[in-house]
């Protein structure tokens, strides 16, 4: 029997928050209700709020734990278990594990590592290892010569849900500075001549033209049929997003303008936005400010991309900065990212959900995870 039972707590529903009790029997919600008693065997919540688990559909943060030095590669299951246990203890009891297919650089750590990272989830999964429920988003790199030979093989198990389709060439998107570019990837002690740096642009702009929408085509087909949701990744215009729509993506992931974010929200796609540029105040790389965007009501969702505790942290702040509504700014973490990556058994708090719950403290305007219980299960 897997029983658990919270009360004299403030818990955050789709509409209100209610001063109540939840209950939950072998990993589903029973009850959640409004009272001022305090149930005999509950965990006494002191007032605390009570939150669905969040989820998280896009985040890099295994990617520390694969390399946590400069050119030295931890073993792939270590470095699993540890990025779980850290997303579970910011509140994620659904994460989205972002696996990028390819990459322009070479000699990535990306290429390296994600045949042995894919295995070590699955190995996770199967021997109940793992606290949150691991899924996986394959971000596929258009112009990445090999892409195709590297996401066949990754495709055909049941809990890859999402793709992205990215393409990272200097020049456009996310780069469309190439200052911008040159400066993140001399963070990476990339240093390059004028000269040098101009037959880096020139390389890759030709790769993009010989690859990226061969490659677009074929991801598109293998993705027809199975149970998968398709994401763009840093549109920057109005025709970007027009063609994302056109080829069946649903999600828009950082969209790096406010021109594309309109365009997004006219074309019903879902818009993620990195809660790191919320806790931030802006984007590391000069694009839109999330909370521009959720001021224009061009939000939808949150991805703590980087930073598995900013997730929470920026939910939370589109209620205290943005004045949204607790039920509002929880949603861009729980129920809307549910919809949109197609579940209906969690996100929210009632019952017949998944017991994917969270007591979160708020210490001097920050939120505080204290509790996570995943499908019932005590995680944290």
């Amino acid at each position: 029997m897997n029983d658990l039972a919270l009360t004299n707590a403030r818990i955050v529903l789709d509409d209100g928050v209610i001063h109540g009790s939840l209950i939950a029997r072998n990993g589903m919600i029973r009850l959640v209700k409004e009272d001022s008693t305090q149930a005999p065997g509950a965990i006494d919540c002191e007032g605390d709020y009570v939150i669905p688990g969040l989820i998280e559909l896009h985040t890099d943060n295994l990617e520390k734990h694969l390399m946590p030095r400069a050119g030295v590669i931890w073993p792939s299951l270590p470095a699993v278990l540890t990025h779980d246990a850290q997303v579970v203890a910011a509140g994620i009891t659904t994460v989205f594990d972002a696996l990028s297919v390819g990459d322009l650089e070479e000699e990535s750590v990306r290429i390296e590592t994600l045949r042995s990272t894919y295995d070590a989830i699955l190995d996770g999964q199967r021997s109940g290892a793992l606290r949150a429920d691991h899924w996986f988003h394959l971000r596929c790199e258009l112009a990445y010569p090999r892409l195709i030979e590297a996401l066949e093989p990754l495709m055909d198990h049941s809990t890859v849900r999402l793709i992205s389709l990215m393409d990272h060439t200097p020049g456009q998107r996310q780069y469309r500075d190439l200052q911008q570019y040159r400066k993140y990837y001399s963070k990476n002690h990339m240093s390059w001549t004028e000269d040098e740096f101009a037959d880096v642009v020139k390389r890759r702009t030709e790769q993009q033209a010989k690859y990226s929408a061969m490659h677009e085509s074929a991801v598109l087909t293998l993705s027809h049929g199975r149970d998968i949701v398709l994401a763009s990744h840093d549109d920057t215009d109005t025709q970007q997003v027009e063609h994302a729509k056109r080829v069946g993506v649903t999600i828009s992931e950082f969209p790096t303008t406010q021109e594309a974010a309109d365009a997004a929200h006219a074309h019903g796609l879902t818009t993620v936005m990195g809660a790191p540029n919320v806790v931030r105040g802006g984007s590391h790389s000069g694009n839109v400010a999330a909370l521009e965007l959720a001021r224009t009501g061009r939000l939808d969702m949150l991805s703590s991309d980087y930073v598995p505790a900013s997730l929470l942290h920026g939910a939370f702040l589109l209620h205290t900065q943005a004045g949204w509504s607790m039920p509002r700014a929880m949603a861009t973490v729980s129920s809307n990212p549910a919809k949109a990556l197609g579940f209906d058994d969690r996100g929210q708090l009632k019952a017949g959900m998944r017991a994917d719950v969270v007591r979160m403290h708020v210490l001097d305007g920050l939120p505080v995870v204290r509790n996570v219980w995943v499908a019932g299960q005590r995680s944290f």
